[in-house]
């Protein structure tokens, strides 16, 4: 499999409109519609995407003392990166998206809130060793280079995903299936190289023809040489993908393709929550949240309030691209 340098994360991603989701949250505070607690309580009972989420205590039990005493941490986001983090609507500072609720959710298994604030992407690993944040939570690739300094809890993994008109007419069923065929994809992302780098070789190698590939400046531009009859398909990540499948004309414009040789998309890597590498308890307490919230089922019904069932993984590793 090709190597796709890691995150990179904006290369590829859609600027999405935002579509409201029924849970927002506001600057720092917790989830709206839920009563933010003292530190003197839990942190239980706490509605999301439809779901109560109560303190799971084994995992709480797992926090250091510093972060279950303080009743919070202070979360390193970068919005807009849609459908990870995002503004409800321009000018606004609540914020939405995969991310965001799986934090709060994450935080209420915790019996603590999760704080999110913005930071600029190149800045947060420096913003985290200077103190300013204890966790990070905005789409970042779990990069082996990263591990020098930060622990992963891994929660997602994306790769590159099929876009295609509503009901597959082109019946696309696997990345082959574009041999011979106009598709579109933004300039200067992934995307084009794994195109040219691998699936051309690939077309040629089953006796096809290459895959007509055509740069547009954007993303939507991409997606409007699909809806114009100019192209059968756009490229760009899975979750941008799914994203733009359920929020365009609610759902009747567009389609992802699903092939189960790649259900997180192709040449994907995972996307980790990160913490400090000497914050190992944290980390551990984290993990055992998230994976709470995967065997509950908390953790799929968040991801498909996004449209995103695609990305999900069925364990909450650590540092799981080491492996």
């Amino acid at each position: 499999m090709q190597h796709v340098t890691p995150r990179l994360r904006r290369a590829g991603l859609a600027a999405a409109a935002l579509a409201a989701t029924g849970i927002l949250v506001a600057g720092c505070a917790s989830a709206a519609g839920t009563e933010t607690p003292s530190n003197d309580s839990a942190v239980d009972g706490v509605e999301i995407v439809g779901v109560t989420v109560d303190v799971d205590e084994d995992a709480q039990a797992l926090l250091p003392d510093d972060i279950a005493s303080a009743g919070a941490v202070k979360v390193a986001t970068d919005a807009p990166y849609a459908p990870f983090e995002m503004f409800v609507e321009e000018g606004s500072d609540e914020l939405t998206g995969v991310d965001v609720l799986l934090g709060q959710a994450i935080g209420a298994k915790l019996g603590i809130d999760f704080d999110f604030a913005q930071q600029g992407f190149d800045g947060i690993i420096p913003a985290l060793q200077a103190g300013n944040f204890d966790v990070t939570m905005s789409a970042m690739t779990s990069s082996v280079e990263r591990m020098d300094v930060l622990t992963f809890v891994d929660y997602s993994a994306s790769g590159t995903g099929i876009l295609t008109r509503a009901g597959n007419p082109d019946e696309i069923e696997t990345y082959l299936d574009l041999c011979g065929k106009d598709v579109a994809v933004q300039t200067a992302t992934s995307q084009v190289d794994l195109v040219n780098d691998t699936w051309q070789a690939e077309c040629k190698a089953e006796g096809l023809e290459p895959i007509a590939l055509a740069e547009f400046p954007s993303d939507s531009d991409a997606q409007l040489a699909i809806t114009a009859g100019k192209a059968v398909a756009s490229l760009l990540t899975k979750p941008s993908a799914g994203y733009v499948a359920k929020t365009t004309n609610d759902g009747k414009t567009f389609e992802v393709v699903e092939d189960p040789e790649a259900p997180t998309g192709y040449n994907a890597t995972l996307n980790g929550i990160g913490v400090l590498k000497d914050n190992a308890a944290l980390a551990e307490a984290i993990q055992a949240a998230l994976q709470s919230l995967m065997d509950d089922g908390t953790y799929k019904k968040i991801l498909a309030e996004f449209g995103v069932e695609g990305i999900g993984i069925d364990e909450a590793t650590i540092n799981g691209a080491k492996s």
